[in-house]
């Protein structure tokens, strides 16, 4: 008996917490986290994409913002987060336009 192959599809929906958290670090300035935060769930809360409550928005972002520390875009200095260069390829927008690209890449390779 064969199983049968099944093709994975993931569409993803732009990430608003890592976009937000990319706004704002881009700024230039460093924060604290609860003023980083503040900032965060301002800028969410304006575009209407808060959901969840706030406590479970500020343990996302904590956590967004951990996965940026780790991949070398924000930077912790004691108890102050800021953006390094390249911080903007984390946004949604950036990986967006990577994907599309590769896309028309393949297209391109093929006809």
């Amino acid at each position: 008996m064969t199983t049968p192959i099944r093709t994975i599809f993931s569409r993803r929906a732009p990430d608003h917490v890592t976009d937000a958290l990319v706004d704002v670090l881009s700024e230039g300035e460093t924060y604290e986290f609860k003023a980083l935060f503040l900032k965060v769930y301002a800028g969410l809360k304006l575009k209407n994409a808060v959901s969840g409550g706030e406590e479970m928005l500020r343990l996302r972002c904590y956590e967004k913002l951990q996965n940026l520390t780790r991949r070398g875009l924000a930077i912790k200095t004691g108890k102050n987060y800021g953006a390094l260069k390249g911080i903007e390829k984390a946004s949604s927008v950036h990986q967006l336009a990577r994907a599309d690209a590769a896309v028309a890449a393949r297209i391109a390779a093929a006809g």
